[in-house]
């Protein structure tokens, strides 16, 4: 392809993108789910690249889009809009990966003294006789934030994520569009993750 093409391609993304963008901070929901399904599956891709094929990689995309939906307003129109969101995304797939990583060290390699080399010994922490109590405290915590969703939102998160099934699944079961299943699921989890974080200090 020409580089003049290129060039006119990517101007034609950007001018669409800086529409959607107006809307969106004018409150069009439309124009939020535009660039949701525009730069879902770019998006999860360069997360992947960033850091690997980590547990959860749904949940980062979506948390990316929130980050980025919620700073909307610093997004300068001198920039490419999918430059300033795989950034956004970048940084809080580090900050995950960063926070979940574990500093290890080896049991089996002895530490050498003046007086010899001795093997380390660790006490077993992982038994908490309470971590039941806790993951039942925060399951219901979450069940509760699933229940108080309107209850278009609440059926397609049941079905979602406690059935499993897939977006077709759910559209042929309810009768509606694929596009407004998945309207539907993405309005639930904002709802859902705003919800949970006012309750973050219970979890």
């Amino acid at each position: 392809m020409p580089e003049d093409q290129k060039v006119s391609r990517r101007s034609v993304s950007s001018q669409q993108d800086h529409v959607l963008v107006t809307r969106a901070l004018e409150g069009d929901q439309r124009a939020y789910l535009d660039l949701v399904q525009k730069y879902q599956k770019g998006l999860h891709l360069h997360i992947r690249r960033t850091i690997g094929n980590v547990e959860g990689m749904e949940d980062l995309v979506h948390e990316a889009f929130i980050k980025a939906f919620k700073a909307l307003h610093t997004y300068s129109a001198n920039y490419a809009f999918s430059t300033w969101l795989y950034k956004i995304a970048s940084n809080h797939a580090i900050d995950y990966k960063r926070k979940r990583r574990l500093v290890t060290t080896s049991l089996d390699k002895p530490t050498s003294t003046k007086d010899g080399e001795v093997r380390q010994e660790v006490s077993d922490t992982t038994f908490r006789p309470d971590r039941k109590i806790e993951d039942r405290q925060r399951a219901n915590i979450i069940q509760d934030a699933i229940d108080s969703l309107p209850p278009k939102y609440n059926r397609v998160i049941v079905m979602r994520h406690q059935e499993e099934k897939s977006y077709i699944e759910i559209a042929e079961e309810l009768d509606l569009p694929l596009g407004t299943v998945k309207a539907h699921i993405f309005r639930a989890r904002k709802l859902l993750y705003k919800c949970l974080r006012d309750k973050r200090d219970s979890l």
